[in-house]
C-alpha cells in the first residue's frame, strides 16, 4: 500500500514524538512544587505593597530590552556556568528581601537569555542573526511555567526579516506579562529575608532548567522545519504534545 503523502514521514514523527516528551518533561519537581503552592504565592504576591506590583511586569519588560542587547555581548559560561549564575544571583537577591529581589530581575533576565542563546548556538543556528533574537525571545513565551497556562506556542518566524526596533518593543510587550506572571511568584518567595536566598536561589536554577529545555525543543524544531516546511513540524508537535483524550463509555 503506497503511504499517504500528507502524513509525516516515520523519521519525522519520531523526531517530534521525542521532543514533545521532552517538553513535557520540562516541568521538573521543583515547578511541579511551585505549582501546587501556587495559591499561597499568589496570596503572599497580592500582600505585596501595589507600588510593587505594578512595577513588576515593568521591571520585566525593561530587563528584556536591556538583555536582548546586553546578552549578545556577555561571554558564553560554558554548560555549569549558568546554573552556577542564577543560583547566586537569585541567593543575592533573596538575601536582602523584596528591594534585593526586584534589584536582582535584571541580572537573571539576562542570565537566563544568556543561556537559552548559547542553546541556539549548540543547535547550529546563529544567535547573533535578527531572527534567532527574536526566536530566544519567544523561548519566554514557548509554554509557561504556571499551572494555568499549559499550552505551547510553537509559532515560527516565517519571514526571518532583519526586527526593526518597534518590533522588538512589540515583541517584548507581548512576552513581559506572562515573564512576570512566573517572576513575580518568584519575588513573592524572595520577599522574606535569608529564607528567601533560599527560595531565589532553587527557583532560579529550576526555571533556568525550564527555560532551557524549552529552548533546545523550540531550536531542534525550527531545525526540523528548515527540512520538513513549517506547517508539517508544527502541525505534528501539537499533535505529539496534545494531553491524550479521555475516552468514556
Amino acid at each position: 500500500m503506497d503511504r499517504d503523502l500528507t502524513e509525516p514521514t516515520s523519521d519525522l514523527a519520531a523526531e517530534v514524538a521525542e521532543l514533545a516528551r521532552r517538553y513535557r518533561r520540562a516541568n521538573g519537581p521543583v515547578i511541579r512544587l511551585v505549582n501546587r503552592l501556587g495559591g499561597a504565592f499568589e496570596a503572599q504576591l497580592s500582600a505585596l505593597p501595589e507600588s510593587v506590583r505594578s512595577q513588576i511586569e515593568r521591571v520585566t519588560a525593561q530587563a528584556l530590552e536591556a538583555s536582548y542587547g546586553v546578552a549578545a555581548r556577555t561571554p558564553d559560561l560554558g554548560p555549569r556556568g549558568p546554573i552556577a549564575a542564577v543560583i547566586a544571583s537569585g541567593a543575592a537577591g533573596g538575601a536582602g528581601g523584596l528591594p534585593t529581589a526586584v534589584a536582582e530581575l535584571p541580572v537573571t533576565v539576562t542570565l537566563f537569555l544568556n543561556a537559552i542563546r548559547a542553546e541556539a548556538r549548540a543547535a547550529g543556528l546563529d544567535p547573533n542573526e535578527d531572527w534567532v533574537r527574536a526566536e530566544c525571545l519567544q523561548v519566554f513565551s514557548a509554554g509557561s511555567l504556571l499551572k494555568q497556562d499549559d499550552g505551547v506556542n510553537t509559532s515560527f518566524i516565517g519571514s526571518r526579516l532583519a526586527l526593526t526596533g518597534s518590533a522588538v518593543r512589540n515583541l517584548i510587550a507581548a512576552i513581559a506579562p506572562k515573564l512576570a506572571a512566573v517572576l513575580g511568584q518568584k519575588l513573592a518567595a524572595q520577599a522574606i529575608p535569608v529564607l528567601g536566598a533560599v527560595s531565589g536561589a532553587t527557583l532560579n536554577a529550576a526555571y533556568l532548567a525550564f527555560y532551557r529545555e524549552v529552548a533546545r525543543v523550540r531550536f531542534a524544531l525550527l531545525k526540523l522545519a528548515e527540512v520538513h516546511g513549517t506547517e508539517a513540524v508544527e502541525a505534528e508537535f501539537r499533535l505529539a504534545a496534545a494531553p491524550p483524550k479521555v475516552i468514556r463509555a
